[in-house]
């Protein structure tokens, strides 16, 4: 989808669709009053009638009308008062919703009147332009879509002074490199384990990296894992047919003096619980036990989309978790990259295992920070539901830094304990750790286990167990935490 900002155009501006904000009260946008005017009055009617009540994001369709040249125009409705953050994304939804049921290929949106708490016209501009370019998104790689295919292409943001129309442009360029790579996310998330595996997904990092300069793509075999040491992470790949792979990403954007962020991924492809085997319902959804990964390369295609001037190297752990008479057994002793040996008391329990190994390899590159994205645990889910990715840092400055950047892109985390009080449940007698640290907090002891390999660096641990997908009738992929990596590394490029 393509989006431009362009000045208020009159209502004899051709358009397959007018999206225009209703208010409340009696003040109403200009270009609301100009199509009540010719129409006779009929917004005002069908607000004195109850037929449309503008409450937050309530949406009325009206065909063409007298004196304006859209096709049709959609009303939103937008209350009384100054809209907060989360009211303004949702009236932006159920834009699209309404939009996306006809067959309009372009429309102009007239969202400059809506006022916004604490947020200014770009960032309006950025979070409209990446809701309704990610609204587009449907999965028919091995189906046929249900719902109908959106025919909208080109979105008009409308601006009342011609001098917002260059700063626009911009965030509205933002917002559609985020929706890309929200989009892929969601796309290799929702592949099936039998075509998404850790070979496939080192096959699309370097499709990214194809006549883009500034990104070099290269994937590492078990054999060479297995000449650095890593044998936490192969002890993961052990049972599977589907060889492991390191995918490393180097994204050269800013100076060669800079030091690079790194964002490490979990990519386990599919999640039986191996010899500790998982329940058999639900246990499809073990397929997007890689979104942690799918993440990274939606940021990696976003920041190449928005051309951002950062260093940024992405480090993907991929493995496939099965049961075999080769896989590891609890009990089993591995030895991380790190040196530090690890008692196996749980073979579920394996996305800490692929990427602590990552996680000291990261330190070759020198990092300002590294961050790890993971759909880790289910007591994450549990702790915080579907709303908030727990985050887990050892620097007070990176961890505000994250938490600003999921409130601004409304991709929103919350801070999680990471105190030494928890070490001690990690207590090994056969090990220097072990792999749980039992029933109580469990995604608190696999952010304690991930931290015992990030001393050297400024940390942060995102876990995206309830964040990363949804269940039920609307299964799949959801591209979180694209939004927030993408926004925090906007802020520190």
């Amino acid at each position: 989808m393509k989006f431009q900002a362009k000045l208020n155009p009159a209502i004899s501006q051709k358009s397959d669709c007018y999206i225009i904000p209703i208010t409340e009260d009696k003040t109403q946008s200009d270009i609301a009053q100009q199509i009540d005017k010719t129409s006779n009055g009929l917004i005002t009617k069908l607000i004195k009638s109850g037929d449309f009540k503008p409450s937050k994001g309530a949406t009325f369709l009206l065909t063409t009308q007298a004196g304006c040249a859209a096709e049709r125009i959609i009303l939103i409705g937008t209350g009384k008062n100054t809209l907060t953050a989360e009211e303004f994304i949702k009236l932006v939804n159920s834009a699209t919703q309404q939009l996306n049921k006809t067959a309009a290929k372009n429309a102009h949106l007239f969202f400059d009147s809506i006022p916004v708490d604490d947020h200014d016209e770009s960032w309006k501009a950025q979070q409209t332009a990446k809701a309704f370019a990610a609204s587009l998104y449907r999965y028919t790689t091995l189906k046929k879509s249900e719902a109908p295919i959106p025919t909208i292409k080109t979105g008009i943001y409308c601006v009342a002074d011609k001098k917002h129309v260059s700063v626009i442009n911009t965030a509205l360029k933002v917002g559609i490199a985020q929706a890309a790579g929200i989009s892929l996310a969601r796309e290799l998330g929702d592949l099936p384990g039998n075509i998404c595996t850790p070979t496939y997904l080192a096959s699309e990092a370097r499709k990214l990296a194809r006549n883009e300069p500034k990104l070099s793509t290269k994937a590492l075999t078990e054999k060479q894992m297995f000449e650095l040491g890593m044998g936490s992470l192969l002890s993961v790949s052990a049972g599977s047919n589907q060889d492991a792979k390191l995918i490393v990403m180097e994204y050269s954007g800013g100076k060669k003096s800079d030091q690079p962020t790194v964002l490490v991924g979990k990519g386990v492809t599919f999640d039986t619980g191996g010899i500790s085997l998982k329940p058999g319902s639900g246990m499809d959804e073990m397929k997007f036990d890689m979104c942690g990964a799918a993440s990274v390369l939606g940021t990696v295609k976003a920041i190449i989309e928005m051309e951002l001037a950062i260093n940024l190297v992405a480090i993907i752990a991929a493995a496939e978790n099965m049961p075999s008479g080769g896989a590891t057994k609890p009990g089993d002793v591995v030895t991380s990259m790190s040196g530090q040996t690890i008692e196996v008391l749980n073979t579920d329990a394996e996305g800490r295992l692929v990427l602590c190994d990552a996680l000291t390899y990261a330190e070759r590159f020198k990092p300002k920070a590294v961050i790890d994205i993971a759909t880790l645990t289910g007591a994450c889910v549990v702790a915080l539901g579907a709303h908030a990715t727990g985050l887990y840092s050892n620097n007070e400055e990176l961890a505000e830094q994250l938490l600003a950047a999921g409130t601004s892109a409304q991709d929103k985390a919350w801070r999680m304990p990471l105190w030494d009080e928890y070490q001690s449940q990690l207590d090994s007698n056969f090990a220097d750790i072990a792999n749980i640290g039992g029933p109580k907090a469990g995604s608190v002891t696999a952010a304690c286990f991930l931290s015992r390999f990030t001393k050297n660096y400024a940390w942060a641990h995102l876990d995206i167990a309830g964040t990363a997908w949804l269940s039920g009738g609307e299964k799949g992929s959801t591209g979180r935490p694209v939004s927030l990596l993408t926004q925090y590394l906007m802020q520190n490029a």
